[in-house]
C-alpha cells in the first residue's frame, strides 16, 4: 500500500471512492481542492492510500496560512467537517501518520481534524461541537404531525406574514449574499467573497441548492445547501434582524426540510452547532437528533490545543467592533479576514 498526495489525475477515482464510503461526506469531494485553492489562495494536501491502483483511503486537508492567525492546517476548513476515510483502521492510521509528517514539514501550529468519529485517544480531542440531523420521511406531512403543537403554530404564524420561498442556484446568489452579509455581520463574523459561493455552485453542478425567503421583493432569509447521496447538507444560512420577530427562520427551515423530503432525500443535516447553544436548541425543535463531533488535533511536541473560536475571550472585543461596522465596509474588508479563519 502506498500513501501519496493526489493530483488532478486522481479526481475521478477519488470522487468515486467518496461516493461509496460510509465515512465520507460532501466535504470530502475532490472539487473542494479547486474551490479553496482558486478562491481563497490556500494550498491543499489530498492524501490518498493506494492498494496497487485501487483507492482504499483518502484524507483531505488544507494549509491556512496568514499573518493574522499563523500557519494552520484543517480538515476541512470553512465547512462542517472532514477527516480521514479508509477501508480499515490500519489504513486510516497510515493516513494520519503521513499527515503528521506533513504537519512537521510545513511547521504548522496544528492540524485540526473535524471528524464525525472519534479517531482514538492518541490525538487530543475537543467535544464542543455537535451535529444535528433530521431523518426524513418521503411525505412531509408525516413529519409535520411529529412536531409539537406550539412548534406547528409558530410555523403557521410565520407563513401568515406573507413570506415566499424560492429555490435555485447561481441565480439566487445575489439575494443570498445580501442576507448573509447582514446576518454574519450581526454575529461578528467576516464573510467570504461572492466569488467563493459562485465557485462552489460551479464546481458542484447539480449538487447544490440555494433557497431565499422573500418579503415582497426583499430577501429576508437565505440558505445554501449541498447534496451528497441521500443527504441534504446545510452549509450556510442566515436571516435579517428585522424579520426575526416575524419568525422568518421558521419558513426558511420548513421550506428546506419539505423540499428535501419531496426530492427523495432521507436526511437533512442542519449543520454543526456549539453544544448546548441556542442554535442547537432551535434545531432540536424540528425533532432532529444530535450526535457528538470530535475536533482532533495533530500538534507539535509540547503544544496545547488551540482556542481559535468565537467563545475565546481574546476575540470578544474584535467581534463586538465588527458587529457595529457598516455592512458595506464588512463586505469590502471581510473576505480578506474570512479566508484566514478556518
Amino acid at each position: 500500500m502506498n500513501i501519496t498526495t493526489a493530483d488532478h489525475t486522481h479526481a475521478e477515482a477519488w470522487d468515486a471512492y467518496v461516493a461509496t464510503s460510509p465515512q465520507a461526506s460532501f466535504y470530502h469531494r475532490f472539487g473542494w481542492r479547486q474551490v479553496n485553492d482558486a478562491t481563497l489562495a490556500h494550498r491543499s494536501y489530498y492524501l490518498i492510500a493506494l492498494d496497487g491502483s485501487r483507492i482504499v483511503g483518502v484524507f483531505p486537508f488544507v494549509q491556512v496560512k496568514s499573518l493574522l492567525f499563523g500557519n494552520l492546517g484543517c480538515s476541512m476548513p470553512f465547512v462542517n467537517y472532514g477527516g480521514p476515510c479508509a477501508d480499515s483502521p490500519e489504513i486510516e492510521q497510515r493516513l494520519l501518520d503521513r499527515a503528521r509528517e506533513i504537519t512537521h514539514e510545513l511547521e504548522l501550529k496544528y492540524l485540526e481534524i473535524r471528524s464525525r468519529r472519534h479517531l482514538g485517544d492518541a490525538l487530543p480531542c475537543g467535544t464542543h461541537k455537535v451535529s444535528v440531523t433530521l431523518a426524513l420521511p418521503s411525505d412531509p406531512d408525516v413529519l409535520w404531525k411529529t412536531f409539537k403543537t406550539g412548534h406547528r403554530q409558530d410555523i403557521r404564524r410565520a407563513y401568515k406574514n406573507g413570506f415566499v420561498a424560492q429555490f435555485g442556484g447561481a441565480d439566487l446568489l445575489d439575494p443570498f449574499y445580501e442576507v448573509l452579509s447582514e446576518s454574519w455581520r450581526n454575529l461578528g463574523t467576516p464573510l467570504y467573497n461572492r466569488h467563493y459561493f459562485r465557485k462552489v455552485v460551479e464546481t458542484f453542478p447539480g449538487s447544490t441548492r440555494v433557497c431565499v425567503v422573500f418579503d415582497g421583493n426583499e430577501p429576508a432569509a437565505a440558505a445554501f445547501d449541498g447534496i451528497h447521496g441521500d443527504t441534504i447538507e446545510g452549509m450556510w444560512m442566515g436571516a435579517k434582524a428585522k424579520y426575526r420577530d416575524r419568525l422568518v427562520s421558521y419558513v426558511l427551515y420548513w421550506e428546506l426540510i419539505k423540499q428535501a423530503a419531496e426530492s427523495g432525500a432521507r436526511h437533512f443535516h442542519f449543520g454543526r452547532s456549539t453544544a448546548e447553544s441556542g442554535s442547537e436548541t432551535f434545531k432540536k425543535k424540528w425533532t432532529a437528533s444530535v450526535t457528538q463531533l470530535y475536533w482532533h488535533y495533530i500538534l507539535p511536541p509540547g503544544a496545547q490545543m488551540p482556542a481559535l473560536n468565537v467563545d475565546n475571550a481574546r476575540y470578544r472585543k474584535a467581534i463586538d467592533i465588527w458587529q457595529r461596522l457598516p455592512i458595506g465596509l464588512t463586505q469590502f474588508v471581510g473576505p480578506s479576514i474570512a479566508r484566514c479563519i478556518p
